[in-house]
């Protein structure tokens, strides 16, 4: 007993009856409400419940049908919520027909820098700007970041050109500090599986940009998404951005098949991060017009003034011109696909 269904002219007296037999089970309930269909999805070990007291729940005023989830992940399974999720973040939609497209430097290296970016990216039509406050290395001699005055750098890019922010929590103690200075944490390929970290995103009123992991399954990932999900925030946006493989011509192995795999699988967003999963820039354009084709919801892409001197990543980054230039040629391609850039 995972998903209940209920009729159109069920009363919300006989759903909080309902939730309540949920709540006597140690159960807890998410209600869905669609656009034909109201659904309440069951979190928690429902292996524990009777036939007898799933066939009480079915007899309940307003259920028309009660349906067991086979898949372990529950609140982001397309069983659950049959319609895309789209979120808005200050306006722009994420998951819906137009493609938002995430742009910005790996970094955040300094106020005045930051600023030129993000005014070039926003000339070029991006929606949102990215870029590391906080940055996980693999060497703990690399450049760290800038930690609150990076998260000020670009909250006042965001002030100047309207361009809301996205960037990395990498520390649960950097949550509330987070929350002042960002619209969309994201939750880096390290610490995908970062369990304590997963819900104390959940537990906030933010959208999360859940990246894939180094190593992880499509079923690993999306298992990280329930456990946010699970805490009450389904704001979740999943990101690929390459997996490990035995190839090394390229940083990653950008699993672009990913893309249409989870639209049958989840309701939520998928973006594609290019950047990363090839690690080279004069590779970034082709595979940005190639999940635009997949059916991204959107791209993140790494764009730096001045790539040979950046402090992170430069050798994937691209410069504003070819960024800009990019942005027109995916424009046929997205309306090849019913989308818009």
């Amino acid at each position: 007993m995972d998903i209940i269904v209920l009729r159109p002219d069920t009363s919300e007296e006989d759903i909080r009856h309902i939730l309540k037999k949920l709540e006597s089970k140690g159960l807890k309930a998410n209600v869905s409400q669609g656009t034909e269909r109201t659904i309440i999805g069951v979190i928690g070990d429902t292996s524990k419940i009777t036939e007898e007291e799933e066939d009480a729940i079915r007899a309940a005023n307003g259920v028309e049908n009660v349906v067991r989830i086979v898949k372990p992940y529950k609140l982001a399974s397309r069983d659950f919520k049959k319609d895309n999720t789209e979120i808005n973040v200050r306006g722009i939609i994420i998951g819906g027909k137009k493609i938002p497209v995430i742009a910005g430097p790996c970094a955040v290296e300094g106020k005045d820098i930051l600023a030129g970016i993000a005014e070039k990216v926003k000339a070029a039509g991006a929606t949102f700007l990215r870029g590391g406050a906080y940055k996980p290395r693999t060497s703990p001699y690399s450049f760290q970041g800038l930690g609150e005055e990076g998260l000020k750098y670009l909250a006042a890019a965001r002030d100047k050109t309207g361009l809301p922010v996205v960037t990395e929590i990498m520390d649960p103690r950097d949550m509330d500090v987070m929350m002042e200075y960002t619209d969309i944490i994201q939750i880096g390929a390290r610490n995908m599986q970062n369990f304590r970290l997963l819900l104390e995103v959940g537990s906030v009123n933010k959208p999360v940009m859940l990246k894939r992991g180094l190593s992880s399954t499509i079923k690993e990932w999306l298992m990280s998404a329930e456990y946010i999900m699970s805490r009450g925030n389904h704001n979740v946006i999943l990101c690929e951005r390459g997996i490990r493989t035995f190839e090394t011509a390229t940083r990653n192995t950008l699993d672009l098949s990913a893309v249409p795999l989870l639209k049958q699988l989840t309701h939520l967003p998928v973006v594609v991060d290019p950047s990363h999963g090839v690690g080279k820039w004069d590779l970034v354009a082709p595979m940005s017009k190639a999940a635009i084709a997949a059916g991204a919801d959107g791209l993140i892409i790494e764009v730096h003034t001045n790539p040979e001197e950046a402090f992170s990543d430069g050798e994937q980054s691209l410069k504003p011109d070819f960024f800009a230039k990019l942005m027109q040629e995916m424009k046929p391609i997205a309306q090849a696909v019913g989308r818009e850039i």
